[in-house]
C-alpha cells in the first residue's frame, strides 16, 4: 500500500498549518542544507575508505 495524492496533500496542509507560512522556507532551507551535509559525509567517508583500503592492500603484499 502507498501513499496516494491525497495522502501527500494532507500532509502537507497540516505541515503548512503547524509551522506557517513564515517558518515554513526556513525549515525546508534547513532540510536541504542538512541533506547536502549528509550527502557530503557519505562522499568523504567513501573516499576515506578506500584509501584505508589502499593502503591495506600494499601493507599486505610486502
Amino acid at each position: 500500500m502507498s501513499i496516494g495524492p491525497w495522502q501527500i496533500l494532507i500532509i502537507l496542509v497540516l505541515v503548512f498549518l503547524l509551522f506557517g507560512a513564515g517558518k515554513l522556507p526556513r525549515l525546508m532551507g534547513d532540510v536541504a542544507e542538512g541533506i547536502k551535509a549528509f550527502k557530503r559525509g557519505m562522499k568523504d567517508e567513501g573516499s576515506t575508505s578506500a584509501k584505508i583500503d589502499s593502503k591495506n592492500n600494499k601493507e599486505n603484499d610486502t
